[in-house]
Order: structure tokens, then C-alpha cells, then sequence
């Protein structure tokens, strides 16, 4: 083995510092690394493979659902923002300015997007002239920057990557109906492919998205008992279309403001992917989303044909669309075994001469560390496994996940509740109580729930509820 290959290193132990360990898995891992700017990081080419995955089939999905990409400027003149105050007021704090160019100062200052209400329904509005021309939908894959002061790799960065969609209906039916079915699409997502069962409702007002009539969040629990906002629909009324002027010609021949919503998911995702299903020897990652599903370690490579076989296997299984590499590397098999199992490789497949001799293949799942045995270039056999593993995961965050959500009915089994998992509670839904749970336990609301409160009483102030949340610590 080379002098200067470096062993995998062990990560810290989740149980002893949570944050401490994702820290490490995102960067030893390969995921990321830090960028020369504060909040920024550089996503690297094993990291960016999972985004690539995940925005593929996403894109996919969205398209199914009528929706056409587009591509909007990343700067966004300063008036645009100002329009809508609501909107404006909310992102003020996280806003990058462009003041100079070309050596010269600007007319007016230039706002690098953070999310593109704003542009996206200037154009709308020249695109929209009668109700012939609505719905309008579109999704866009781009970089936002929202100058964050506190940071982690992607949860929390100053730029990161996501897709935006924004539509526009003639009504509130057809917007607050896009609103939720994308919301629907995200869930179904999450669950299938990322194997990460999530809550989906309504966000308080406290919560919701600046500018818009209704925020619909996805939240997903952590290891750690935490709740991750994964990905959030809104429905923004007329409000936006109001501030640019966005109207149409309708049937009965009067001019009438188009009912607008937007929905996006981010890079965010990736750090659900590590926080939800890794553990102390680093990731665990679902096959769908996988960069690499099956790695072939040669044994004893410099033996006869071992080489030659590991690579008939690798050719077979990508045939077969399995992501498929072989590690020929000059190092020693448990460094091998070590690394591929920090990167969190669906699958491991051993190749040795008695192996080859016998016609098997050991097979290794990371999800479990199961070691099976199967016929050499059994394809369908790997195949199998990888989607049994994909259930397998789902499941397994299923359970956990439900094992930490506890109904409470007052502020202390709330406050209980909330460290290291969820509070289901019924509440009157006013701001007052939310900011008690807050200051009581650092938790905030998360989501609404469509389960009956008849009878219940606010678990805050006793008042009548008007509807079940769920409150968690939240990243």
C-alpha cells in the first residue's frame, strides 16, 4: 500500500455530539468543503452525484405534472422587492446587494436572489394576456443566496442550491389546488425516494413564507429527535400579482388578478439524506439516491482472473442499471471496506479467488451489515436486494419516527415531548401560545394536522383548540 494513503478516519459519536458528528460525515465523507466565503461551501463531485439524483427525479415528477423548466436572472432590480412590503420585510435581513459594476456605481442597487417571486411574476405579467393563457407553470434549477449568520453544510448556507416552481391560475381553486398537489408530490417523493417519512400540513401564520396567503411545510425527524423543514408549497393569493400588475382578460371580458403559488426544495435535502439514516460509521444512503449503489472489492487482485471477474460483475450489473464501480486502488481490502462503508454504498460485493472458485459473490448491506451469499453475476439477486434495502429504510425511519411523537394536552408534557422528538398538541392557534411553547422549551410549531380537536382544550392556555400541531426543536 502507498506510504502517503491516509486510513478512514472514525467520526465523532452521534450519541456524544450530534452536530459535532454530521460536521464530520459531510466533509470526511467528500460531500462538501468549505468555501472561501463565510457560509458558503463547495459542493463536492461525490455530493453533488446525490443532487444530481435527486433533482432528476424530481424533474421528472414535475414534469408528469404539466410543469416546463425555464431559467430567470439571478439579479433582481431593488424596486422589484419592494413592492410587495410583506415580502420585502421578510427577506431584508438576508438580502445580498449588488451596489457596483463595471467600476461604477449603480443607478439602482441590484438584489441577488434569494427566491424569485418577484421576477418570475414581472414576467407573468407581459406573458399573461387572456384566460387562454393560464394556467402558467414553471420550475426553475438555480442558486439563491440568503446571507445567513449562523451556518452548516446544507442545512444553512449563504448560497445554496434548489428548484423554484411558480405557477398562475385564473382562481384561488386552481392555485391553492397546484399548492397542495405539489405538496402531495414532495411527500410521496421524500417517502419513495429518499426514504424519509414526513409530516405534511399547514404552517401557523407565525411560520409561513413572507408574502404569502398560506405556507405548507414537509417535516421530517431526525435521528437526534429534531424536525428539518425538507421542503415547503405556498399559496400566495393575489398578493403578488396585485404588486406587478399580473392580470388577464377573463371569459365575461373584464380584467381580473391571476391567483398565483410557489414550491421548492433545496440542497437541505442532502442534510435530511445524512441526519435521518446515518449512523456512527458515517452515511447510509437509500439506493434510488445512491451515487454509487454497488461497489465491487476485488480480493487479492493480484491473483489470476480476480481482476477480470470484478470487472465482467461491474459490466453486468450496469446492464442492468445498477450504479455500478469497481475500487481497483492500491490499498488494502479493510481500508476498502471501511471507506465504502462511510460513504454509505447501498451494497458490497467481495470478489476473491475462492469465491470465483466456488461461483458466489459475498454480499454486504450497509443498511443492516448483513453478509449474504449468492451466485456469481446473479444480477437480479443484487437488484432484489438494493429494493429491499430502499424498503427496508423507509420502514425502519417510520418506526423511529413514530416512537418519538407523544400526544401532549400541556405545556410540560410539550416541553417533555420536544426533547429528542415531537409534540402532537391541540391548540387555540393563537401567536401568544406558540411564543410560550417557545420560550418554555425552544421548540417551535411545525406543521397543522387535519385530526379532531372537538372537545380538546389548547394544551398552552386551555382555551377551546381549534387544531391539533405538531411542535419540535427545529434546524
Amino acid at each position: 500500500m502507498a506510504e502517503d494513503r491516509k486510513f478512514v478516519k472514525e467520526v465523532t459519536d452521534m450519541e456524544e455530539d450530534f452536530p459535532k458528528w454530521y460536521t464530520d460525515v459531510v466533509v470526511k465523507t467528500e460531500l462538501v468543503d468549505y468555501g472561501p466565503v463565510k457560509g458558503t461551501m463547495v459542493i463536492r463531485p461525490y455530493g453533488y452525484a446525490i443532487w444530481e439524483n435527486i433533482r432528476a427525479e424530481l424533474d421528472r415528477r414535475f414534469r408528469q405534472c404539466g410543469v416546463k423548466n425555464a431559467y430567470f436572472p439571478m439579479l433582481i432590480p431593488e424596486s422589484y422587492l419592494k413592492r410587495e412590503a410583506e415580502h420585502v420585510e421578510g427577506f431584508a435581513p438576508e438580502v445580498a446587494m449588488v451596489t457596483h459594476a463595471g467600476g461604477e456605481k449603480l443607478q439602482e442597487n441590484l438584489v441577488i436572489r434569494p427566491t424569485s417571486e418577484t421576477i418570475i411574476c414581472e414576467m407573468f405579467s407581459k406573458w399573461m394576456q387572456s384566460y387562454r393563457d393560464l394556467p402558467m407553470r414553471v420550475n426553475q434549477w438555480c442558486n439563491v443566496v440568503r446571507w445567513e449568520k449562523t451556518t452548516r453544510p446544507f442545512l444553512r448556507t449563504s448560497e445554496f442550491l434548489w428548484q423554484e416552481g411558480h405557477t398562475v391560475y385564473p382562481d384561488e381553486e386552481g392555485a391553492l389546488g397546484d399548492a397542495m398537489r405539489m405538496l402531495g408530490v414532495y411527500k410521496s417523493f421524500a417517502e419513495e425516494v429518499l426514504a424519509i417519512p414526513v409530516f405534511t400540513g399547514r404552517k401557523s401564520e407565525k411560520e409561513k413564507f413572507a408574502g404569502a396567503e398560506a405556507t405548507f411545510g414537509m417535516e421530517a425527524m431526525m435521528l437526534d429527535g429534531k424536525s428539518l423543514q425538507a421542503g415547503t408549497s405556498h399559496y400566495l393569493g393575489t398578493n403578488f400579482a396585485r404588486a406587478f400588475d399580473m392580470k388577464f382578460l377573463d371569459k365575461d371580458g373584464t380584467l381580473k388578478y391571476g391567483y398565483s403559488s410557489s414550491w421548492g426544495v433545496s440542497t437541505r435535502l442532502i442534510g435530511a439524506l445524512i441526519m435521518a439514516h446515518g449512523d456512527n460509521s458515517g452515511l447510509v444512503l437509500p439506493p434510488l439516491v445512491a451515487p454509487v449503489q454497488a461497489i465491487i472489492i476485488p480480493i487479492a487482485a493480484h491473483k489470476g482472473g480476480v481482476t477480470e471477474k470484478a470487472e465482467e460483475l461491474r459490466a453486468s450489473l450496469e446492464a442492468a442499471g445498477v450504479r455500478a464501480e469497481t475500487d481497483n486502488r492500491d490499498a488494502s481490502a479493510g481500508w476498502k471496506f471501511n471507506e465504502w462503508e462511510m460513504k454509505g454504498v447501498p451494497l458490497r460485493i467481495e470478489v476473491g479467488p475462492r469465491d470465483i472458485e466456488n461461483g458466489k459473490m459475498t454480499v454486504v448491506r450497509r443498511d443492516t451489515r448483513e453478509k449474504l451469499t449468492v451466485d456469481f453475476g446473479n444480477v437480479s439477486a443484487v437488484s432484489d436486494l438494493l429494493s429491499a434495502i430502499q424498503k427496508d429504510m423507509l420502514e425502519k425511519s417510520r418506526k423511529l419516527r413514530d416512537s418519538k411523537v407523544r400526544w401532549a394536552e400541556t405545556l410540560g408534557e410539550i416541553v417533555a415531548a420536544v426533547d429528542g422528538g415531537f409534540a402532537l398538541a391541540p391548540w387555540c392557534g393563537c401567536r401568544e401560545c406558540e411564543d410560550k411553547v417557545k420560550e418554555a422549551a425552544a421548540a417551535t410549531s411545525r406543521v397543522m394536522t387535519e385530526d379532531p380537536v372537538e372537545g380538546k382544550k389548547c394544551a398552552i392556555c386551555e382555551k377551546p383548540a381549534k387544531t391539533a400541531v405538531y411542535f419540535a426543536k427545529a434546524y
